[in-house]
C-alpha cells in the first residue's frame, strides 16, 4: 500500500471540543504515510494543532449554521494550498454540510459523495429510527415528543432506565450530552426542562459493538471492521474510552448489505448493541463520518478508514486486507474518568482497570514520535478539572466541557513534519 504523497489532506472540524481525538488520528495516520496534512482547528492550543505531522493549520471555528461562510473559508484554504486536496470531516456537522452544500468545493477538494440528504437523515436520532422502521431493521422502542407527560408515559411503559438522545446532536445541546441514561422520573424532568428536542428510547440490555468502514462510489464497503466497546465515558452512554477489534462476519455482512441498500458513500461509524434478550444486533447510532476511535481498526496491510478514503479518492485501489483481531485502543483522558465512574458503580476495581490497559496497541494521545499533543492534552485536562465550577457541570457530570475558540489564520506548527517552508494561508477571517 502506498498513498499518493502529491495529494495533501485537510481535516475539517466544526465542533468545539478541543479534546476530540479523531482529527489527531487522521493527522497522524496520513502524515506517517507521507501525506501533507492541514487542519481546521478551533484553538491554536488545541492538542491536535501541535502535532508534528501537521503541515499547516487554520485556527478558526466555522459556524455550521452559516454554510456559505464555511464554504468561502474552505475555498480560500484550497487556493492557498495551491493544489487539489482530500477533505475529511470529523463531525456530523461537517459531513452534513459537505453533502448538502459542498458541490462548489469539488474543483479544489476530493471527498465522498453520498446522496445529499442521507447524512442528515442518518445522523439525526429520530430520522434514523424512522429509517430503521422503513427498512425493517431490528427495532428499538422509541418516541420523539416535547410533551413531558407523554415522555413519562413512555418511560413508565418500557420501564426505567430510558435513554434520551439529542435529535440533532450537531446543534446546540442545551447542556445535554448526545446520549443520556435517564434512571428515574426526576432525571427525566431535568432532561425536558432544558427544552432541547430529544428522542427517548428503551434501554436495551447487552453489550456495545461498533462498525467502521469506507464505501467507494459503488457503495462497496472496503475495509469493514467490527469491534467491542469495553468502556465508555460517561459509563454505558458515551464515547469509546477502551475498545477492541473483534471480527464478526455475520454483523459485517448485515451492515455492508445495509450500506449497499442505502447507496452510502464515504466513511462511517455505527454504534450497535447486541440485545441480551434475543441476541440480535440493534443499530443505535449512525455517524456519517470518521469515528473518533477509528485507529482501533487497521488491516494487516496497514489500512484504516482514513487511508482507505485517501487511496480511493486519489484513484488508487484499496487493498483487500484482514482486520487485525484483538487490537486494542484507549483514550487516556476519557478512560481515566470512565474508570472512576465504573468504580463508583461497583463494576470495576483499580487492579482490574490496570490489567485492562495491558497490551493496548495504540492510545489516542500518547505517541512516542509525536509527544506535544499528549502533553498539551494533560495540561488542559488538569487545568479544566481544577477550574471547572461544579455548579456548571453539564448533565452527565463532565469535567471536560467544550469551549468556543476565536477565529484566526492558517499558520505553521511549531514542529513541521517536513523541512519544506510553511504554507501561509492568511485572511481567513475576512472570508469565513
Amino acid at each position: 500500500m502506498r498513498l499518493d504523497r502529491d495529494v495533501p489532506a485537510v481535516v475539517l472540524k466544526l465542533d468545539r471540543n478541543v479534546f476530540h481525538h479523531g482529527g489527531l488520528g487522521v493527522i497522524r495516520s496520513l502524515g506517517r504515510a507521507g501525506v501533507e496534512m492541514y487542519a481546521v482547528r478551533e484553538d491554536p492550543l488545541a492538542p491536535a494543532a501541535r502535532s508534528r505531522y501537521l503541515r499547516g493549520r487554520l485556527d478558526w471555528l466555522p459556524d455550521p449554521d452559516q454554510p456559505q461562510r464555511v464554504l468561502a473559508g474552505l475555498a480560500r484554504v484550497a487556493e492557498r494550498i495551491g493544489r487539489r486536496a482530500v477533505l475529511i470531516p470529523t463531525d456530523d456537522a461537517g459531513a452534513i454540510l459537505l453533502a448538502e452544500h459542498g458541490s462548489v468545493l469539488r474543483r479544489w477538494f476530493s471527498f465522498a459523495a453520498p446522496p445529499p440528504a442521507l447524512p442528515r437523515r442518518l445522523a439525526g436520532k429520530a430520522s434514523l429510527a424512522a429509517l430503521g422502521r422503513e427498512l425493517g431493521l431490528p427495532a428499538v422502542e422509541s418516541v420523539e415528543t416535547r410533551d413531558p407527560a407523554e415522555a413519562r408515559r413512555f418511560a413508565e411503559r418500557v420501564g426505567y432506565p430510558v435513554v434520551a438522545k439529542l435529535t440533532a446532536p450537531w446543534r446546540d445541546t442545551g447542556g445535554l450530552r448526545s446520549t443520556t441514561v435517564v434512571p428515574d422520573p426526576t432525571a427525566l424532568a431535568t432532561v425536558y426542562a432544558t427544552g432541547v428536542p430529544v428522542l427517548l428510547q428503551e434501554h436495551v440490555p447487552g453489550n456495545d459493538w461498533f462498525f467502521h468502514g469506507y464505501c467507494d462510489a459503488d457503495s462497496v464497503c472496503r475495509p469493514a471492521f467490527t469491534g467491542r466497546k469495553h468502556r465508555s465515558y460517561p459509563p454505558h452512554a458515551g464515547l469509546t474510552s477502551l475498545g477492541e477489534c473483534v471480527p464478526n462476519a455475520a454483523l459485517t455482512a448485515e451492515l455492508t448489505a445495509l450500506l449497499s441498500r442505502l447507496g452510502y458513500r464515504g466513511i462511517m461509524d455505527c454504534d450497535l448493541r447486541r440485545d441480551a434478550r434475543d441476541g440480535r444486533f440493534r443499530l443505535l447510532d449512525f455517524n456519517p463520518r470518521i469515528g473518533a476511535q477509528f485507529r482501533l481498526f487497521t488491516t494487516t496491510d496497514g489500512v484504516d478508514v482514513a487511508r482507505a478514503a485517501h487511496l480511493d479518492l486519489t484513484g488508487r485501489p484499496v487493498p483487500d486486507g484482514v482486520p487485525v483481531a484483538g487490537r486494542r485502543f484507549v483514550v487516556e483522558n476519557y478512560d481515566t474518568f470512565a474508570a472512576l465512574g465504573y468504580l463508583r458503580r461497583g463494576e470495576l476495581g483499580l487492579r482490574a482497570w490496570l490489567r485492562s490497559l495491558r497490551g493496548v496497541d495504540e492510545a489516542a494521545w500518547f505517541a512516542a514520535d509525536d509527544l506535544a499533543p499528549f502533553g498539551l492534552m494533560c495540561l488542559r485536562t488538569a487545568w479544566r478539572a481544577a477550574h471547572r465550577p461544579i455548579g456548571r457541570r453539564r448533565l452527565g457530570g463532565s469535567a471536560l466541557p467544550s469551549r468556543p475558540a476565536r477565529s484566526g489564520r492558517l499558520t505553521t506548527p511549531l514542529r513541521p513534519a517536513r523541512s519544506a517552508g510553511p504554507v501561509p494561508i492568511d485572511g481567513a477571517e475576512g472570508t469565513a
